[in-house]
């Protein structure tokens, strides 16, 4: 059912800020292709052939990540110190791990040479991306638990409250999978540090349900007019869709 009060979006155009990262995200994504130059020969041709799904695994990761930061800068359009720092630390690790997170799928997906893998090269492999994959999800969480913070200056009613309050958790809950990974690669059970991430589906079914159940109650306090009014923040208010004066 969509919702019937949608969260006002608080960017009027795209910051220098946004399209930094954006110019990040950019040229992240040109160096997960398989090949700068177009195949010559047969063997060329399946090599990049065989590129293609762990590019299309890291490229889907990559798209999901670009796609909370935008939500986040369109919602909020923050630009303080804070948002700026925690910018920063996220364009540098998604750089920072660009190539780890390549080789692991390739790895994952039959690719590369497993051979040469020394002893307890794995563990350090699923340490490397478990914690790139937490410091990611983490550092999105700490952008949402900031924006919270900032719910009165920014004016957030109570069911954008409520949104907020769940893609923080969305994201927390998604990091901390990487660090269990990490974890469980150094205990008894180390063949569980891969298959763990399979469990992101139960946060990301249970999330959604109790945040969505709160807020049907904030949309109903705020259609009967029972909800505090929020202040009203600079600018258009608008929902997600397309700009308009709220």
């Amino acid at each position: 059912m969509p919702h019937r009060i949608p969260f006002r979006l608080r960017a009027r155009e795209v910051s220098r800020l946004e399209a930094f990262s954006d110019v990040i995200f950019g040229f992240s994504i040109s160096l997960l292709v398989v090949s700068l130059e177009a195949p010559k020969t047969y063997h060329e041709l399946m090599e990049m052939l065989h590129g293609f799904l762990p590019f299309t695994i890291c490229f889907a990761l990559f798209m999901m990540i670009w796609w909370e930061h935008h939500r986040f800068f369109k919602r909020y359009a923050l630009q303080d110190a804070t948002t700026i720092a925690l910018n920063i630390g996220l364009m540098f690790v998604i750089l920072f791990y660009v190539y780890p997170l390549k080789y692991m799928f390739t790895l994952v997906t039959g690719g590369g040479e497993r051979h040469s893998i020394p002893p307890g090269g794995y563990r350090v492999l699923f340490s490397v991306y478990g914690l790139g994959f937490t410091a990611v999800f983490w550092l999105l969480a700490a952008l949402y638990r900031h924006g919270y913070r900032q719910r009165a200056a920014l004016g957030l009613n109570e069911v954008e409250v409520v949104d907020t309050q769940e893609s923080m958790q969305n994201m927390f809950w998604m990091g901390t999978f990487g660090l269990l990974s990490a974890a469980l690669v150094f205990s008894p059970l180390p063949w569980l540090a891969g298959p763990i991430y399979f469990l992101i589906a139960v946060p990301q079914t249970i999330v959604p349900m109790i945040f969505g159940k709160r807020r049907r109650l904030a949309e109903q306090r705020m259609l009967q007019g029972d909800a505090p009014s929020a202040p009203e923040f600079p600018g258009p208010g608008s929902p997600e869709e397309t700009p308009a004066h709220g």
